[in-house]
């Protein structure tokens, strides 16, 4: 069956006319009917048209032999005044479905491209902010996919950048703390110490004890940076694993150890007679002079090593959220292991650092004892740390009856918020492993 635009154009009465005359009559008809044909045909059934589509010239040439099969059995119904034709086909399975035609003109056509170019530019603009943002992005999904595989349960086990509130202090040299912690970690062993007990005849693990008792408290009469006090035991057990000190002189180490190490952190170190006094006269310039001498010798001058002081100021940062009492108390802690020879031989810096967060934050009952971020940060688990809280505690636990009462009495003192009158910690305390929280 011919189309509506073949119908009406039979439907003209065929006369006999000059070929050239012909087809200008057809031409002119031809524009005229361009000219009067509405763009917008919709089925009456559907009360909301759909979606129209663009049919230019050379697609409605295309599509009219299609049309043509597909209305082979229907009645055309066709619009007199604008020589517009529609054909409706009714589907058994789709009867929603309408068929949309839109004839533009050529000045549409050019409105709606400028359109898609628009739309183009702003599509391109938002793949660049989405680039821009990628890394958020992938932050989210990566954690929504943990969480959809069961490896994280709840928001607070998500790892927390500890950093993000100091991007803006150049001071803290963010960017670099990653890197700086890393070396850190790489380097803690150089500045260790074996056993050295065996090859010093006349002295013992006691002795030692007395000397660090003794040292603690020069610390705090001369107000020194906590810095100092970590490098002074630190150049005290290097200098005695490679040379032998007789008694008398194990105290003159310490003091020479801590003069060298307030040069070194200090902004105003004590003056030697400051030591000369400390000690009671026991020594004078000139002997603490000579040691001084003879330990930068021995160690060559290397200073710059990892304490466990450079790992505590970390941890303590990742214990999210930190206060002043957790801070206090890992000092404390810190500070009771300082004085156990086993403790710093067995155990390298960061593990005493991490082991005394640990041990702080069950002794305060924090919940969790242990934090996915603390474990991001310090690189250690639960059980790498139990065995070394242990030891802390323990010494917690007998600090009020112990003759070396330095570090018990700093820290019972309302200015560092008397954490050593707290009850230590009972679950490190028994042999069982502490309770999951």
């Amino acid at each position: 069956m011919a189309s509506l635009l073949d119908s009406n154009v039979l439907a003209q009465p065929q006369q006999q006319q000059p070929k050239g005359e012909n087809k200008q009559k057809n031409e002119g008809r031809n524009r005229r009917v361009l000219k009067d044909i509405g763009n917008l045909v919709v089925k009456q059934s559907d009360p909301i048209p759909n979606v129209p589509k663009r049919i230019t010239r050379n697609l409605g040439a295309q599509l009219l032999p299609n049309a043509q099969a597909t209305e082979k059995n229907k009645k055309p119904s066709t619009d007199v005044g604008n020589f517009v034709a529609a054909t409706k086909v009714e589907q058994a399975k789709k009867p929603t479905e309408a068929e949309v035609i839109i004839i533009s003109s050529d000045d549409e056509e050019e409105e709606k491209e400028k359109q898609t170019v628009k739309g183009g530019r702003k599509e391109i603009e938002r793949v660049a902010v989405r680039g821009k943002n990628s890394k958020a992005f992938s932050s989210v999904l990566s954690a929504r996919s943990k969480a959809a595989c069961g490896l994280t349960h709840k928001p607070k086990d998500l790892v927390e950048d500890i950093d993000v509130a100091d991007i803006a202090n150049e001071l803290e040299a963010v960017e670099y703390l990653d890197d700086i912690y890393m070396f850190y970690k790489l380097t803690e062993d150089d500045g260790r110490v074996h056993d050295y007990m065996p090859s010093q005849p006349d002295i013992n693990m006691k002795m030692r004890s007395i000397l660090v008792d003794w040292l603690i408290e020069v610390h705090r009469k001369f107000e020194l940076m906590p810095e100092t006090l970590y490098l002074t035991l630190n150049i005290i057990d290097r200098f005695l694993s490679m040379k032998a000190v007789p008694r008398r002189e194990l105290q003159l180490v310490g003091i020479s150890s801590m003069l060298i190490a307030c040069k070194y952190e200090e902004i105003w170190a004590p003056e030697v007679n400051d030591f000369v006094y400390i000690a009671d006269n026991a020594y004078v310039r000139e002997h603490i002079l000579i040691m001084e001498k003879t330990i930068l010798s021995k160690l060559e001058w290397y200073l710059t090593v990892p304490t466990p002081y450079v790992f505590l100021i970390r941890y303590i940062k990742a214990s999210t959220p930190s206060d002043k009492e957790i801070e206090n108390m890992v000092f404390f802690l810190a500070e009771l292991s300082l004085m156990d020879y086993s403790a710093m031989i067995n155990y390298c810096p960061s593990l005493i650092a991490a082991s005394a967060v640990y041990a702080a934050r069950c002794t305060l009952g924090r919940s969790p004892y242990w934090t996915e971020t603390l474990k991001h940060y310090t690189g250690y688990c639960e059980e790498q740390l139990r065995d070394c809280s242990k030891i802390m505690v323990n010494f917690h636990s007998a600090a009020p009856e112990s003759k070396l009462r330095a570090v018990y009495k700093k820290f019972s003192n309302s200015e560092r918020g008397a954490v050593a009158l707290v009850n230590p910690a009972k679950n490190l305390l028994s042999s069982s492993p502490p309770p999951q929280s």
